[in-house]
């Protein structure tokens, strides 16, 4: 009975803690990981610090967001597997509930001209918001020249259209062999050519132009689908299955699958759930609900939540008995590096595209080069940065 009540206390508080940070974690994914420390490490104790960097590079080598893993391993550690939905669920939920009446209001006078200035100006303001990620990224990749050259292959291919997931693993794949290599291991060393997919070479792209042709049928036949509950749920499952590196990273994948493939969302609508989820606390991710409300209402957000979401639950379960060991790996180091540089590339090549339809007068740039400025020079809360680009463009517009 006793023990009852105590399991019973660990799960009350450690649900209070995550359901405050959910409310209170602006700022994107390393300042919330920077705040748990403070809270779990440094002022609560629950684990040791070395606990809690192991956790964290465990999170660096599985998909998903990496504070909501962060959020999800704590809850693990403190109370087993109810500990575990309830720490994640805590942490998310805030940023859900927020985006998704954020989405209701959106729908009901998004598209009115009143709003029209107000979300031009944060659209400017997202491009460079990425960029700026893409800059902090990818400081660390310009040491690696092998990186730096698979994160710009991948963002060419990315633009000329090829899966954004088959990217991603073959950009895994290509950084496991490098590792491989580098380690002198013959066994990897012959291993290689099945470790260079056909994306990534020369060959493997007449290969694509070859067969294009005949996967054309296939293609017409998912942009010609209509939106439905399951199609949508097995979409952001997918992209939670596979999704490495910044939640930015998301918006590569959201233009190639739902703007560009499907037509299920417009050019206009992916601009708009990213600025909006700059506003909300908590995980970049739940850029899906909004989306999915967009496209299909409460239950669309619903269906998108949890697909996007549900992974990370899984994946914690499963690696954490195994973080030791997913921590002092080189070839796990070496794939995590590939897919690192490519989530780079995707982020790069996603700026290029939407820098092209919010950047088309002065007022855009000025809006894109101030909010740069403020976040590279002063860093800037990107939170601020979109509500003053909403402003700024709000003013220009009404002058025009």
């Amino acid at each position: 009975m006793a023990a009852s009540v105590v399991r019973n206390g660990v799960l009350r508080e450690t649900g209070l803690l995550f359901l405050k940070l959910g409310l209170t974690a602006f700022g994107g994914p390393a300042a919330h990981i920077a705040m748990m420390e403070e809270e779990v490490v440094k002022r609560r104790g629950w684990i040791s610090h070395e606990h809690f960097l192991d956790l964290l590079g465990a999170t660096n080598l599985i998909p998903g967001p990496n504070s909501t893993e962060m959020a999800i391993h704590v809850g693990y550690v403190r109370g087993g597997w109810k500990g575990l939905v309830l720490a994640g669920t805590c942490f998310i939920l805030p940023a859900v509930t927020i985006t998704l009446l954020l989405a209701s209001v959106y729908v009901t006078y998004g598209a009115l001209p009143q709003a029209s200035g107000l979300l031009w100006g944060i659209r400017a303001a997202v491009v460079a918001i990425i960029l700026a990620a893409v800059f902090r990224l990818g400081k660390t990749m310009l040491r690696r020249r092998f990186m730096v050259v698979l994160g710009a292959g991948v963002a060419v291919l990315s633009l000329l259209h090829i899966d954004e997931i088959l990217l991603l693993l073959s950009a895994g794949a290509a950084g496991l062999a490098w590792a491989g290599l580098k380690k002198g291991g013959p066994t990897l060393r012959s291993m290689l050519p099945a470790f260079a997919p056909p994306a990534l070479t020369l060959r493997g792209l007449a290969g694509w132009t070859g067969t294009a042709a005949p996967l054309m049928p296939a293609v017409a036949a998912i942009q010609a689908s209509p939106v439905t509950l399951v199609g949508l749920g097995e979409y952001f499952l997918k992209i939670g299955s596979i999704l490495y590196g910044s939640g930015y990273v998301l918006v590569a994948f959201l233009q190639g699958g739902l703007v560009d493939a499907r037509h299920w969302l417009t050019q206009s609508q992916l601009l708009d759930a990213v600025a909006v989820g700059q506003f909300t606390p908590g995980p970049v991710l739940s850029t899906a609900t909004f989306i999915g409300y967009v496209v299909l209402g409460v239950p669309g957000a619903l269906v998108s939540t949890v697909g996007i979401f549900l992974p990370s639950f899984v994946f914690v379960l499963l690696v954490g008995p195994l973080v030791p060991k997913l921590r002092t790996s080189p070839l796990a180091g070496g794939f995590l590096d590939g897919v690192n540089a490519a989530s780079v590339g995707l982020m790069v090549a996603v700026s290029v595209t939407l820098g092209i339809s919010s950047l088309a007068n002065i007022g855009g740039w000025l809006i894109f080069a101030v909010s740069a400025l403020l976040l590279l020079r002063w860093n800037l809360h990107s939170a601020w940065i979109v509500l003053g680009a909403g402003f700024a463009g709000w003013i220009l517009s009404s002058l025009t």
